[in-house]
């Protein structure tokens, strides 16, 4: 097994794989970005995914159950199926390094619904396997999932919150097209002063690479910052019936609404709340519940935060969002 390496929600990932086709949906996972050794001595590994050859079930000796599906030792915790995706999983915070290793052993239901429904399935593999434990690893560290992206222009940095299918991959996506650098698509972790983007594919209505949910195409993320420290939030929602885009100021109170609400709403991370909450009810380490709220009311409580209303027939871009800014961020080496 060849390790790689990726930085991720705020962590170092280290990858050991041993089947090929876990291999292979890693890879499209990762998106191309990825190493062969560690960035430097200066970032070592925080999160490290064996993925193991054999079937044979787990043995947690001295393991109680945690609930339906799930043991722990008072240490590790087990998690069969994890959140459907047929993988068996042992979590293991060892001193700084959470180690998780990975056993595809599908029961017949997860089995049939791979086989019938395979964008699912792939998409619920790379989120086991890539996101939720280090966005699980990354809250232990003080930090809560967002379903977010951070955008680094010219003049500004604006972190764009809303709900799904309101448009903030396609306004991701056409400053990317023009020369601008983002931290991911819409899944990112944050302190409430720093964005962490999370590897994975941009998600786009053009291009050739694979399908993916609603018609798109996935496409490698080329130049993904790492970290944005951003100087705006701006609340995406979208019009049906407006002519053209509008932007106003908006209080912290309703970008923090816009921010939670569209954070929970989230089809990436549905599932992530259950396997958070059994990983710390198993470990007793982090919060029962990712501090979403305070970490929002902290961005929307020191940033200026703008509402853009998108309109279904006219497009608009987010550079035209004018303002000075000091932004400090983070570059894949």
């Amino acid at each position: 097994m060849t390790a790689r390496f990726a930085l991720t929600g705020g962590e170092c990932l280290r990858i050991d794989c041993g089947p090929g086709w876990a291999r292979r949906q890693i890879e499209r996972g990762l998106a191309g970005e990825s190493f062969d050794h560690e960035p430097d001595a200066a970032t070592p590994t925080t999160v490290h995914l064996i993925v193991e050859e054999t079937r044979k079930p787990f043995v947690l000796a001295g393991a109680d159950r945690v609930t339906r599906g799930a043991w722990s030792n008072g240490t590790a915790v087990l998690l069969e199926d994890a959140c459907t995706s047929g993988f068996t999983l042992l979590c293991e915070p060892q001193d700084d390094v959470l180690v998780v290793r990975a056993r595809w052993a599908p029961p017949s239901r997860t089995r049939i619904a791979s086989a019938l429904l395979r964008q699912r399935a792939s998409l619920l593999v790379r989120a086991v396997l890539l996101q939720y434990p280090v966005i699980w690893w990354s809250g232990v560290h003080g930090r809560a999932p967002l379903h977010v992206s951070a955008v680094l222009l010219d003049r500004s940095a604006p972190l764009l919150a809303g709900p799904s299918g309101v448009g903030k991959s396609t306004l991701v996506e056409a400053e990317i097209v023009a020369g601008h650098r983002a931290t991911c698509d819409n899944l990112a972790v944050s302190d409430g002063h720093t964005v962490f983007g999370l590897v994975e594919p941009r998600r786009t209505s053009g291009g050739s690479g694979p399908r993916t949910s609603h018609g798109r195409r996935e496409m490698p993320f080329t130049g993904r910052l790492v970290s944005v420290r951003p100087d705006r939030v701006v609340a995406v929602s979208l019009s049906e019936t407006a002519p053209r885009a509008t932007t106003r100021a908006i209080d912290g109170d309703a970008a923090c609404r816009a921010l939670v609400s569209g954070t929970y709403m989230a089809g990436e991370l549905r599932r992530y709340w259950t396997f958070a909450a059994t990983l710390a009810a198993g470990t007793g380490l982090g919060p029962m519940a990712p501090p979403v709220e305070a970490v929002a009311r902290r961005l929307t409580g020191t940033l200026p935060c703008l509402s853009l209303a998108l309109s279904r027939t006219s497009p608009t871009r987010l550079s035209d969002l004018a303002g000075p800014a000091t932004v400090s961020v983070t570059v894949v080496p």
